[in-house]
């Protein structure tokens, strides 16, 4: 009760015109952020933050954090219509948000991916709102064996539900992990597969490699392939919005199970980013429709859009309550907190609970704001796909070279962005697996670097990752699901034979 009286009185605090204002800002300019690849949210937030100097801590921290919510809906526009994610976190819409809106339903697509991405935001601030203390004492209790043992939890997802060959799964990941390697070592600091090039020491970019992987290797199949975009009715029909939104609680399992994929991931190292991943393999491997995914299934976009936001609301949480940001975009806030004389950490809800209960209250008025004004852009971000292929593919390469170019200025980027373009490619035509090559790439150093440390602290020991219950979970959930395959195939070769045995007596009676 006391938690809904505060949420109360931060609701007063954000629902004033000059917040609500701010709110429609910060939406505006999140979307356009996440529209544009190379930028990003934390990269959005961290342009803005010195403009926030001069206000009110809460004013500031209302404007970034719907930067964030708007940085978090516009990623997915790119994703959906021109199969380049705009987020990191978007990478998984593509899977089925791209093809579906190829088949001539990207307002349904849109509608879809932001429906869901607004109930994910939803449960996530529900989280934040009541379970601060409990969350407080589980993200306390994670150290280097923890954060290891959350990584490979998701990297043994992909390789147990992620629904293509486990061998494939693994070499991709593989991958992943080699170009993850590359640059200067933080454990040790020294430099790792270079090459004699001095500009790889800062490592590849993530951005750059999901530009080429996504933009360019569909590219390169769609011409190939001699692809012309289908042309959609220049009629928008509202009602289609309102039907894809309508239709979201026959997902209702999957929204569920996505969200707690989310706020687990949100609150433990994992990030947006891994629980989009690991949200998109498990639905694959429990939906009904399993086999249709890559298609353009709703579930395909329902369960990535939904983790992938109570992710990003939720990482909030222990950047509050702890001090320790669960997102790149969480430790940028943090350091504007810093920079504004405020101190996160347990401390905060009690010395300055204006604030903190403001920007919670906020959390569920701004993704409301965003979910408004995502929807009644549909049908401008549908339009796009009414625009020949013969002018959508230039532009396409421009975007990509831009963005990889503005990464970080530098003429070697956009020549890895073609090189992970032909990769891309080459994965698409023999059939492996993007996502865990994806996901290696983002999170592989940071697993690396967990488990070094944890092998430091322990002299050497892998005891260190059953040392307590949590580990122990963790780690014993993803030996299982890297065992799965193999069980299921055992299991599939004991029960032929067993068949096969009983079938025969049977037929040769009916002989007889």
């Amino acid at each position: 009760m006391d938690n809904l009286s505060e949420l109360l009185h931060g609701v007063t605090i954000a629902v004033t015109m000059p917040h609500l204002a701010l709110m429609v800002v910060g939406v505006l300019l999140g979307i356009l952020v996440g529209v544009l690849p190379g930028l990003g949210a934390p990269n959005g937030v961290s342009l803005l933050l010195p403009l926030t100097f001069g206000m009110q801590p809460v004013s500031a921290i209302i404007l970034l954090s719907s930067m964030y919510w708007g940085a978090l809906f516009g990623g997915s526009v790119t994703s959906i219509l021109f199969n380049i994610p705009g987020e990191p976190s978007s990478v998984a819409t593509t899977f089925d948000g791209y093809p579906m809106a190829r088949d001539g339903r990207p307002t349904t697509a849109l509608a879809t991916a932001f429906g869901s991405a607004a109930i994910g935001a939803l449960i996530g601030v529900i989280l934040i709102t009541f379970l601060a203390s409990w969350v407080a004492q589980v993200a306390l209790a994670f150290g280097p064996a923890e954060y290891f043992a959350v990584y490979f939890l998701a990297f043994a997802s992909f390789v147990g539900m992620g629904g293509s060959a486990p061998i494939k799964t693994i070499v991709a990941l593989a991958i992943g992990f080699a170009i993850a390697a590359i640059g200067i070592d933080t454990v040790s600091g020294s430099v790792r597969l270079t090459m004699g090039v001095d500009e790889l020491v800062k490592g590849v970019s993530f951005v750059v490699a999901v530009m080429g992987l996504f933009g360019i290797g569909e590219l390169l199949v769609a011409v190939e392939e001699e692809f012309h975009a289908r042309a959609v009715s220049s009629k928008i029909d509202w009602r289609e919005v309102f039907r894809a939104v309508g239709q979201l609680p026959r997902h209702g399992v999957a929204l569920l199970r996505s969200a707690a994929i989310g706020c687990w991931m949100g609150i433990t190292p994992g990030g947006p980013t891994a629980a989009s991943f690991m949200s998109y393999g498990i639905a694959r491997r429990f939906s009904r429709r399993g086999r249709y995914f890559g298609t353009g299934e709703v579930e395909g976009i329902v369960s990535p859009e939904t983790a992938d936001h109570a992710a990003g609301t939720s990482a909030l949480l222990p950047m509050l309550s702890l001090g320790i940001p669960g997102s790149a975009t969480a430790a940028v806030m943090m350091g504007g907190l810093m920079i504004w004389g405020l101190n996160p950490g347990p401390m905060l809800f009690v010395d300055q609970k204006d604030f903190v209960w403001g920007l919670i209250a906020s959390m569920y008025v701004g993704n409301i704001v965003a979910v408004v004004l995502v929807l009644l852009t549909v049908p401008v971000f549908a339009a796009l796909m009414r625009i020949p292929f013969v002018v959508i593919a230039p532009l396409i390469v421009i975007i990509c070279v831009v963005g990889a170019y503005s990464v970080s200025n530098s003429y070697l980027d956009v020549v890895m962005m073609l090189g992970f373009g032909v990769v891309g490619y080459l994965f698409k035509k023999l059939f492996y697996p993007l996502a865990p090559l994806v996901l290696a790439i983002v999170i592989g150093d940071k697993a690396e670097d967990a488990f070094r440390q944890s092998m430091l602290i322990s002299k050497g020991s892998l005891g260190i990752f059953f040392a307590n219950k949590l580990v122990s979970c963790l780690i014993v959930a993803g030996i299982a699901l890297l065992l799965l395959p193999l069980v299921l195939q055992l299991a599939r070769l004991w029960r032929k034979p067993a068949s096969t045995a009983t079938d025969t007596p049977a037929h040769e009676k009916v002989i007889l």
